[in-house]
């Protein structure tokens, strides 16, 4: 559990945690804040062997953080779990559940219910679009291929702190550096080029939570999520084209969830008078790269 934020936020995670209904589970919280705080107290008053506390000596940054965090894990299956996040009660016994039905399986991916900042189920328009995007499946599915790949290019439906990922199929991939927003597309787009699947499943097992304070949200306001993005949208599409993938990378190309999402925030940039941040929005959502 990669920690930055909100203490109050951090011990419900916590505390979800602790409420599995499945024993079999470690957590490591990784602290990358610049400023004290009293979560290793906290942590330290649980007196739970199954829990420890580490606190970077330098701020790392999310992508630093989360690499930090997958060297730190020693068990072959691995979460990334938000530290403003919940785990329902019956997520590992899910996750241990689908590791032995779909034994190959690279990642797990459970259906995810959203939350809003204060605790309450929640559906905004991201969310509603993820919904539209996500698979239609009326059973548990392994998923791979072009044809995983080209409907994440079209919209990213996943929730990445929801994810389980068998560490031995990672390999010696690593979360690029220079993709804080789309870490996980990124990392999972590498896995299915290398021939892996991803499960996807029906059982509602994980809490996301929106709110306007996310990484996520405060980088779409500035616009750097949107070249971001743009830029690995150019390499998938390389990727995929080199892979004989074509209509993966026309997806890639087009990008048209991303480019809508931008076209959106355009009429906000200008009646704020952000205007280089408008015409850097309009450029992302009207050019094809």
């Amino acid at each position: 559990m990669p920690f930055y934020g909100d203490q109050d936020l951090l011990v419900q995670a916590v505390s979800s945690v602790l409420g599995q209904n499945d024993p079999r589970w470690r957590l490591t919280v990784v602290d990358d804040n610049a400023q004290p705080s009293t979560v290793g107290s906290w942590i330290e008053s649980l007196d739970d062997s199954r829990i420890r506390y580490l606190i970077n000596e330098s701020t790392l940054g999310v992508t630093g953080n989360f690499q930090r965090c997958l060297e730190l894990a020693s068990a072959d299956f691995v979460m990334f779990a938000g530290c403003d996040d919940v785990l329902l009660p019956g997520y590992v016994r899910t996750m241990m559940a689908a590791v032995q039905r779909f034994p190959d399986a690279a990642a797990y991916h459970p259906r995810v219910q959203v939350i809003d900042a204060g605790g309450a189920t929640a559906l905004p328009l991201a969310d509603r679009v993820k919904k539209l995007l996500a698979p239609r499946i009326a059973n548990d599915a392994l998923l791979g291929g072009e044809g995983l790949v080209a409907g994440l290019m079209r919209g990213n439906w996943l929730y990445f702190p929801a994810i389980t990922w068998r560490r031995s199929k990672l390999g010696g991939f690593t979360f690029r550096q220079d993709l804080p927003t789309v870490l996980d597309l990124d990392l999972l787009v590498t896995l299915v080029l290398a021939g892996e699947q991803l499960a996807v499943l029906t059982e509602e097992a994980f809490a996301y939570r929106r709110h306007g304070a996310s990484a996520s949200s405060r980088a779409a306001v500035a616009t750097e999520r949107f070249e971001e993005e743009a830029a690995f949208f150019a390499d998938c599409r390389q990727s995929f084209e080199v892979r004989g993938w074509m209509r993966a990378g026309r997806a890639a190309a087009w990008h048209l969830t991303s480019r809508l999402h931008a076209a959106l925030l355009v009429p906000g940039a200008i009646r704020s008078g952000h205007w280089q941040s408008a015409r850097r929005l309009a450029a992302h959502a009207f050019t094809r790269r």
